[in-house]
């Protein structure tokens, strides 16, 4: 998964000719985000084109404001169109797959 700074997280959101994608919000010494890094690995392995991001929110702070995040481990869904859809609770492989299931079929 492609780590962003927030300057190529900004440019990706503006200039955005790709379509929709996901972006995955952690701070590395947090136990939740790497276990649901790790959830998301498992789903890159069975849909190897999912259009997903990381960055770490510490550097983030303009985007953190933005867009209001509370906490982390986030997944942040941006789909052209459509207001941005905010993930903080990830319980398993198949719910988390379900909800970016969307990003995949665009």
């Amino acid at each position: 998964m492609q780590e962003l700074t927030q300057q190529e997280l900004i440019d990706r959101v503006n200039h955005n000719e790709e379509g929709s994608f996901a972006v995955f919000l952690f701070t590395p010494f947090c136990g939740t985000c790497k276990i649901t890094e790790r959830m998301l690995e498992i789903i890159r392995t069975m849909q190897p084109d999912l259009p997903l991001v990381k960055s770490n929110i510490n550097f983030l702070p303009q985007l953190s404001r933005e867009w209001q995040i509370t906490s982390v481990p986030c997944i942040v869904m941006l789909e052209a169109g459509k207001e941005n859809t905010f993930m903080y609770r990830m319980q398993s492989v198949d719910e988390l797959y379900r909800r970016l299931l969307p990003l995949i079929n665009n």
